[in-house]
């Protein structure tokens, strides 16, 4: 039935003296492919590029080999004739079975002990899991790579990047599939893991909005959406941004502090139904990322957004002491787009009506700017929609207050983020998803720009330690 073990004598396949006995070996071996590439040829001459991607090459070829040989040499992971199974029952030893991994060093080709239970007809590999070789037949340094490289572009580039940058094959769909699977696990550990991270700042912002995510046909069918048909072609995935301004810029006003924006996303409800005493799932998500960063505990805590509904019921329901900004950028938008619905597109009169009111509203004459808007009320649904939008909301624009206070009205934060960690990755030419694939990329996406992937990548490696 195979090999039997050896006898080796510690759990690591390397042995306390074998790490440094390899390096050495890897370095002789390395430094002797270098002098045969260059040989007796004139420096001056040399194509160097040619020379060190071949070095690389040969450098990683005969580490993999090294180390590939080291491992097959071990057989302590051979536990006897049988091993408990995940089902309860035993498992039974049947031989040493060989396996590829792409590894950062190239293929391995590693021989391990094989178990296969008869009762649940399935089989492991001791030493896959020991060595979290468990995924898509990647190391775990590969597979962080190709983690890295999905979160940030498409499946097909994240595999021809590895390949370019680091001589790594890992096709498309595998690209695809470790990362969705890899983004599932941190979307997990974002329900998990709420405890507060950092000191309190005295002004803390918290902003919601939303944006459409191209979906397949299955995901979006008996939908209503807003295509001429009434039917869908998006759903919205909502971001719940959070971050600090304490700089201030050379006329004092208010920055945003580098480093401090972090987010939370996914294509999820905000909506709960009156008789339901839970939270919507986004509402719930809002409150989690609140936590990590001690948004309640603020003296000053600030909820920004644009007019949208579902954003000031979240902010009322979950923070009913923050102070509630109607972000500024939005305002200004929607006045522009007022002036275009009253006089045309193109009309020169547009963009100076649209001005004069933008500096009202920043001087805080909302009452001037219903005035302007009311000989137009009759001309365009767009006037009455920007009059009953500035009425609902009068509140959150008391733009020179909120200044006086030293507070943010317009940051960019908001409208940058639903293009920074939706857009950017998920609304590319010819993209649509899963909601469950989506939601995993965006939650992969998330925790890379948050700055919380190292410290995600050190809780899994905790959780797939063996046990003592």
């Amino acid at each position: 039935m195979g090999r039997c073990p050896t006898g080796a004598d510690t759990n690591s396949p390397f042995g306390a003296s074998g790490k440094k006995g390899l390096q050495t070996q890897i370095q002789t071996d390395i430094r002797q492919e270098i002098e045969a590439l260059l040989g007796r040829q004139s420096i001056q001459g040399l194509d160097f590029e040619a020379v060190e991607m071949a070095a690389r090459r040969q450098a990683l070829r005969l580490a993999a080999r090294a180390l590939e040989q080291r491992l097959n040499a071990d057989t302590s992971d051979h536990g006897g004739p049988q091993l408990p199974c995940a089902c309860g029952a035993s498992a039974q030893y049947h031989g040493r079975h060989g396996k590829t991994f792409e590894s950062v060093l190239g293929p391995l080709l590693l021989d391990r002990a094989y178990y296969y239970c008869a009762q649940c007809q399935s089989g492991f590999c001791p030493r896959d899991r020991h060595l979290h070789l468990e995924m898509f037949s990647l190391t775990p340094g590969v597979l962080r790579m190709t983690a890295s490289a999905a979160a940030l572009v498409s499946f097909g580039e994240s595999s021809d990047l590895l390949r370019e940058l680091a001589g790594v094959e890992v096709s498309a769909s595998q690209v695809e599939r470790a990362a969705e699977a890899l983004g599932a696990e941190i979307a997990v550990d974002e329900h998990n893991c709420v405890e507060p991270a950092g000191d309190v700042a005295p002004t803390i912002y918290l902003g919601m909005d939303g944006t459409g995510v191209p979906m397949r046909n299955s995901e979006v069918a008996g939908r209503a959406g807003k295509q001429p048909d009434g039917s869908a072609k998006t759903r919205e995935a909502k971001v719940v941004t959070a971050w600090t301004a304490e700089s201030r810029d050379d006329q004092g006003k208010p920055m945003r502090d580098p480093g401090s924006i972090t987010y939370s996303a996914a294509i999820e409800s905000a909506a709960a139904r009156d008789a339901n005493p839970d939270r919507s799932d986004f509402a719930e998500r809002v409150l989690r990322e609140a936590i990590r960063r001690s948004f309640t505990k603020a003296p000053r805590c600030v909820v920004l957004g644009d007019g949208s509904a579902w954003i000031w019921n979240t902010a009322r329901e979950l923070f009913p002491q923050a102070i509630q900004i109607l972000d500024r950028y939005h305002v200004k938008e929607t006045l522009h787009r007022t002036a275009q619905a009253i006089f045309g597109a193109t009309s020169p009169e547009a963009k100076p009506w649209a001005m004069a009111r933008c500096t009202e509203l920043d001087d805080g004459k909302l009452s001037a700017i219903i005035h302007a808007l009311r000989p137009h009320l009759t001309a365009s649904h767009e006037v009455t929609k920007c009059a009953t939008y500035i009425f609902r909301n009068r509140s959150r624009m008391r733009y020179p207050k909120f200044h006086s206070q030293g507070l943010c009205t317009s940051t960019g934060v908001l409208e940058a983020g639903c293009k920074i960690v939706i857009g950017t990755r998920l609304k590319r030419t010819g993209m649509h998803w899963t909601i469950s694939g989506a939601n995993a990329i965006i939650a992969l996406r998330c925790s890379k720009l948050s700055g919380r992937f190292e410290d995600f990548w050190e809780r899994r490696a905790t959780q797939l330690a063996p046990a003592a």
